[in-house]
């Protein structure tokens, strides 16, 4: 059974009131021990035509992988970026229903790695990326409290702005 996990309010990739952002809903697999997500990418988050932006592809590898941390820890697990290496195995189609996964490869509290993909409807893996992280400065997770009302779990289709 999936579970789902919290969206935010300005996110770029799960905020749910951002206008420009993907709105994108995660789940943690507890079984599978992944982080799951399923989007179809608009055409205006292109770059050449019909294929998704390679940065959009990086900040979804990015968030879906880093969310796998959380399936054991909470928010506690949340930590930022160190480093992110992707592989663009080939183009990413907007338009089309895309699965992004993560896992979690080094667990850790102050530091830890994470593994994700982007598969196509077939199970072809179009992007991949490995990503250490670590836990986020004191400054950040300041911040992060102001807004933290807002991080919580929305029934699908609701707590989004009106289209």
């Amino acid at each position: 059974m999936m579970d789902k996990q919290p969206n935010s309010r300005m996110c770029f990739i799960c905020g749910l009131q951002n206008p420009v952002g993907l709105k994108m809903s995660i789940y943690s697999d507890p079984e599978t021990r992944q982080s799951t997500s399923t989007v179809t990418i608009p055409d205006h988050f292109r770059g050449y035509p019909g294929v998704v932006h390679g940065g959009i592809i990086a900040a979804m590898l990015d968030e879906v992988a880093g969310r796998a941390l959380l399936i054991d820890g909470g928010d506690d697990y949340l930590m930022v970026t160190l480093k992110l290496e992707v592989k663009y195995r080939r183009p990413t189609p907007t338009l089309t229903p895309l699965t992004i996964v993560g896992k979690v490869t080094q667990p850790g509290t102050s530091r830890a790695a994470v593994h994700g993909e982007i598969r196509l409807p077939d199970g072809t893996v179009t992007a991949e990326a490995d990503i250490v992280l670590a836990r986020t400065p004191g400054s950040v997770r300041d911040l992060w409290d102001d807004e933290r009302e807002d991080w919580k779990v929305y029934p699908d289709n609701e707590g989004a702005a009106p289209s």
